[in-house]
């Protein structure tokens, strides 16, 4: 029988694709206007343009569209004066631009200009500075370039000759979904302020051109060859990290408000792995200092108090196969004197901060009980304080410093990313969004039950409208990744309210190893994932699998990352599960860890012992449930060889005489880790859901129609 609730967007996967999504805020220097990123479905449904949109940041008003572009823009951020910083491929007038370029659209009006034009784009904004117009910017230039200049020659070079390849001294040589170099990534300082825009400026930059051109050879070799000047309208960028290496591969800088001083985290390579450190760099001179710096520890996330005196970071011990280490808050003078630790009892592992605005206390997010409230953490020593105390968990928090105020993101498994305003009392005001928020099928409670050693295990259950005691609900177990990670935000990688809306309730629940509920929770599956990760699965399915609400007999489980992982060791240890979905999932630990494109960590956090006997791959004989196996080739994190052994496990193990067995094999040539592309997305659900009808629900087999 229909519902009403069968006319929401989760009913039709191209009506879900189709949803607008918010995907960052940025706040003006005044606190009155918030700049939302949003990404909504091209027109061809085959990917997602991303435009910036001004909302006002006290819940009033309506949004307001900012940018219009083939290109998109990401990465907003504000100037002292207000101006709006994005990146975008948008071409600038003097030619196609193939990279983003950092773009200025000016707080008095007028039309967004260019600030750059390196050859290689700008990789994102790395820091802006809240009383000069300083900012520092993330780029990749080429080992053997001394200059702009020279860079843009050798990729013109290279380009011409159709050269692809790389060649490594050092490890790693690729991340996530993407091969690393030959380019490297630096720390570039503009003076937006030297953005010339006078006709005198024009006419000298086109004389330069003009004999710059002359001075050519002809020839395609030597023009490629051919050092073109940089714009002299446009500040020329200060490298602040020559020679980087892979050092600022993932850095994270914070600027004083002056912009005089960049502090940013960076990695100092050991063998084939590194530690983070803190370093120091006058943004004018390129001098730099290394503030801190110690074997075995990482020291990242630094933040710069408003008023230029103070810094505060992150302190972590590299884990081992002994326990996980905590992540602890530290803060010190600008010049690194005087590091003191706060928050020392606090059982929480902070994901963000910034300080609040009288300087007194930073502004913390972290997972929390199932959680990602926003808490204040004084200097002083004091006690934390959770100011949100609803079921969402927030990001992209930014600070008022006219009243104090926050503006964030905040979302929950029912509920997307949006904008919202936090008074100091911790009331909170939603603002206006041009991505307001579906309505969502079903309802959510909160389940939990005692483990066998005392813990409480704790998730979310996801009920289909019209689920009771006379129309049990089957039962899908979604295990998340990480596997430091909880349950507790939205994602639109992962959409549980699609499978309500097709009648499964959903558990979310946090096993051992899950954060947000203190150190010796996660302490609880160290070194040993297929121990108490795994018996909390099975406690806590059984806790709901006696609801009178819940079909017991018609139950499934899936799991990406390590969540693939966790699915494998169910499906080796148990077949009380009907089907299992395993995506980009670890199966033989020993190939995984050497294959990873951060192969250290993992075998730093494991004995050898351990990872030996928590492999799922050993069990494969014991498989009883029919599994769909789903993998991208162009996943590096989980290489595709996990994918490609387990299959050829599977089939070596289980297939019949002709080849056949009840497994599945879902495979993308051209998605990582996760299924982004829209089209691809949609096929993944179809599948998933015609194996689960399958074998669930004893129904036949639909072929997705697009898989042929």
């Amino acid at each position: 029988m229909a519902t009403p609730s069968d006319s929401t967007p989760f009913h039709a996967l191209t009506e879900y694709i189709a949803l607008p999504r918010v995907e960052a805020l940025a706040l003006s220097p005044d606190g009155r206007s918030a700049v939302l990123t949003v990404a909504a479905l091209k027109k061809d449904a085959t990917g997602y343009e991303r435009s910036l949109w001004a909302v006002p940041a006290d819940g009033s008003g309506a949004p307001r569209r900012l940018t219009r572009s083939a290109k998109g823009e990401s990465g907003a951020a504000f100037t002292a004066d207000g101006d709006l910083l994005f990146v975008s491929a948008r071409a600038d007038g003097d030619g196609d631009e193939e990279s983003g370029q950092l773009w200025v659209l000016p707080a008095a009006g007028g039309e967004a200009r260019p600030a750059t034009r390196l050859a290689g784009g700008v990789d994102g904004i790395a820091a802006t500075a809240e009383a000069s117009e300083r900012v520092v910017i993330a780029a990749s230039l080429l080992p053997a370039s001394d200059s702009l200049e020279a860079d843009a020659a050798l990729r013109a070079r290279r380009k011409e000759k159709k050269v692809s390849a790389i060649l490594h001294d050092a490890y790693p040589v690729r991340y996530w979904d993407h091969d690393l170099g030959p380019s490297q990534p630096h720390l570039l300082a503009l003076d937006l302020d030297d953005l010339a825009d006078t006709i005198a400026a024009v006419v000298a930059e086109t004389a330069e051109e003009d004999a710059a051109d002359a001075d050519a050879a002809p020839a395609s070799e030597a023009a490629a060859s051919h050092h073109e000047p940089y714009p002299a309208t446009l500040p020329r960028p200060r490298d602040l990290t020559p020679q980087p290496g892979r050092s600022a591969d993932h850095a994270e800088a914070a600027l004083t408000p002056d912009g005089a001083t960049l502090v940013v985290s960076l990695e100092r390579h050991e063998q084939r792995s590194g530690r983070r450190v803190i370093v120091r760099i006058d943004t004018a001179t390129g001098e730099q200092q290394t503030l801190f710096d110690e074997g075995g520890v990482d020291y990242e996330m630094p933040a710069i108090s408003h008023d230029g005196t103070r810094l505060a970071y992150l302190r972590t011990e590299k884990s081992t196969p002994q326990g996980p280490t905590d992540y602890e808050l530290w803060v010190a003078d600008l010049d690194g004197a005087a590091a003191r630790r706060i928050a020392e009892g606090w059982d929480r592992w902070p994901s963000s901060f910034v300080f609040d605005a009288d300087d007194s206390a930073l502004i913390a997010t972290a997972d929390s009980d199932g959680r990602g409230p926003v808490f204040r953490i004084p200097l002083d020593g004091s006690t934390p304080a959770q100011l949100t105390h609803d079921d969402f968990a927030y990001s992209h928090v930014a600070v008022d410093r006219t009243s104090g105020a926050l503006v964030a993101l905040r979302s929950s498994w029912v509920v997307p990313p949006h904008p919202v305003r936090i008074a100091r009392d911790g009331a909170v005001t939603p603002l206006v969004t041009p991505a307001p928020a579906p309505t969502a099928p079903g309802t959510i409670t909160e389940v939990e039950t005692t483990a066998e050693d005392g813990a409480r295990v704790r998730g979310w259950l996801l009920l289909p409208d019209g689920a009771s005691a006379d129309a049990p609900a089957p039962l899908l177990l979604w295990i998340h990744g990480g596997p430091l990670n909880s349950w507790n935000a939205w994602s639109w990688r992962w959409a549980p309210l699609l499978a309500v809306a097709q009648g499964y309730a959903v558990l979310l629940p946090d096993p051992a190893l899950s954060t947000g509920y203190g150190l010796d929770f996660i302490a609880r599956g160290w070194n040993s994932w297929g121990d108490k990760p795994y018996t909390d699965l099975l406690s806590i399915t059984d806790a709901v699998t006696e609801r009178d609400d819940i079909d017991q007999t018609r139950t499934a489980a899936m799991g990406g990352s390590f969540g693939g992982y966790m699915a494998n060791w169910v499906a080796g240890h148990t077949d009380r599960f009907r089907a299992i979905v395993t995506h980009a999932s670890l199966w033989a630990l020993d190939q995984f860890a050497g294959t990873t494109d951060g192969s250290d960590y993992w075998q730093r956090i494991f004995t050898p012992e351990a990872m030996l006997e928590h492999s799922p791959h050993r069990f494969v004989r014991d498989i009883r449930t029919p599994l769909l196996v789903v993998h991208g080739d162009k996943d590096y994190r989980v290489p595709i060889g996990e994918g490609l052994r387990l299959w050829s496990e599977l089939a070596e193990h289980h297939a019949d005489e002709d080849g056949r067995m009840p497994h599945r094999f879902l495979y993308f040539p051209d998605e990582n880790h996760w299924v982004l592309k829209p089209q691809h997305a949609v096929v993944w659900y179809e599948t998933v859901f015609a194996f689960l009808a399958e074998h669930v629900r004893g129904e036949e087999f639909v072929r997705p129609e697009l898989l042929g």
